[in-house]
């Protein structure tokens, strides 16, 4: 199930200039929320989610910030928030994930998106559930955030893969029949498929996971508009708790 979250910017705590790699502060955000309302729930998906063949599956993901107005400040790396209220998509696959649920979880929280030298203080002022998908066997989507495939290679590291490799369509198939096995403890049980079509110049964005710190990562995915066709119950994973990998950290989020 899918929200819209509104975000009133509340510039007086703490100012408004929010790290550009702020996919790490959303998500701390997420669990910060989950654990304080309702801290079971919060342990499941931060230890547990899905589980099949030792893997673990958190099923949710997060888009970008839409924020209307903003400046970018390159040098320190800063987005500067000059709109009143900003928006978030999130979604989550599990069953408990009921309208209410999630509803009462997030209305009123707060959410603090900053690293060790700026942020901003944001209210979460509207909790809006979005129509579920209707499926058709291809469908037009863009990226609401970057789609992450990688693979790793013989030194050991891993390669992000471009839309345009030919080892893509089977880096999301592959990920979304996991996804389906460990949701249903079996197989998908027919003879599964995925065409993927670009619609647009695929366009990188390499992330900075925990950025500034000893910890620091770096993740590239892309961003991109696209076609494809999937079976219905795989389409639908894929909608509600995003394509490729590190969904959770706000990656693969399509609308």
């Amino acid at each position: 199930m899918r929200f819209k979250l509104t975000l009133q910017l509340q510039s007086e705590v703490m100012g408004n200039q929010i790290p550009i790699n702020y996919q790490y502060p959303i998500q701390s955000a997420i669990y910060s929320i989950l654990a304080n309302s309702d801290i079971d729930f919060s342990t499941w998906l931060h230890k547990n989610g899905y589980q099949q063949e030792g893997k673990r599956f958190k099923l949710f993901t997060f888009s970008n910030l839409i924020i209307p107005k903003y400046e970018i400040d390159k040098g320190r790396e800063r987005l500067i928030v000059k709109s009143e209220f900003v928006y978030l998509y999130i979604s989550f696959l599990p069953e408990r994930s009921t309208q209410q649920f999630i509803q009462g979880l997030f209305l009123q929280q707060t959410i603090q998106i900053a690293d060790y030298i700026s942020g901003a203080h944001f209210l979460v002022r509207e909790v809006q559930v979005m129509r579920p998908l209707e499926y058709n066997s291809d469908m037009v989507f863009k990226t609401l955030s970057p789609v992450c495939i990688s693979l790793r290679n013989e030194q050991g590291n891993m390669d992000y893969l471009s839309p345009e490799d030919s080892r893509y369509e089977m880096g999301i198939l592959t990920g979304l029949l996991a996804r389906y096995e460990a949701i249903h403890g079996k197989p998908f049980g027919r003879n599964p498929f995925c065409h993927l079509h670009l619609l647009s110049e695929p366009k990188s964005a390499l992330i900075r996971i925990k950025s500034g710190t000893p910890s620091e990562t770096r993740v590239r995915g892309y961003r991109f508009q696209f076609k494809i066709e999937l079976p219905e119950e795989l389409m639908t994973i894929a909608y509600e708790s995003g394509l490729g990998e590190k969904g959770s950290l706000g990656f693969g989020m399509i609308g």
